[in-house]
Order: C-alpha cells, then structure tokens, then sequence
C-alpha cells in the first residue's frame, strides 16, 4: 500500500492499516535502516494510577537510583 507525503509532511495512514488498530490515537516514529516505523502508542492520563509508570519502569529496567541520579543531574547548574 502507498502513503503520500502532502506539501505539508503529512501522511494519511491507509484505511486498511488502522482498521488494526482501532483504539489508537498516537503512535512513535522511529527511523530504522532507511524505513520509517511506526508503533502504537497509548497515553495515559497525567493523573492516572502510579503503578502503570512503576510497572513501565520495571519493564524499561528503570530503578529509583536511577531516577534519583537523573533528577539530580538535570538540577545541575548549567555551565
């Protein structure tokens, strides 16, 4: 299936590809060797539950020194 770059670097994703994916709103872009991948995406609400971000975290092998130590680095002073 084609996908047509508009004047304004848009692409309107084919209906037959979306109809996969009905409750998707936003998906990541990625470049990988020359193609353009695209992997769905579901937000969370700023003020949902704690645990789907820990859980995420765990999945991603993010610990809480690690948070700690980039909490403290982007409070550094910038030079």
């Amino acid at each position: 299936m084609l996908a047509k770059k508009t004047s304004k670097n848009q692409l309107t994703l084919p209906r037959e590809i979306v109809k996969d994916f009905p409750d998707i709103e936003y998906f990541d872009v990625a470049v990988n060797k020359r193609r353009i991948v695209l992997t769905p995406v579901k937000m969370s609400p700023v003020d949902g539950p704690l645990g789907d971000i820990r859980e995420k975290m765990k999945k991603l092998g993010i610990t809480e020194a690690d948070v700690s130590d980039a909490v403290q680095w982007a409070r550094q002073k910038k030079r």
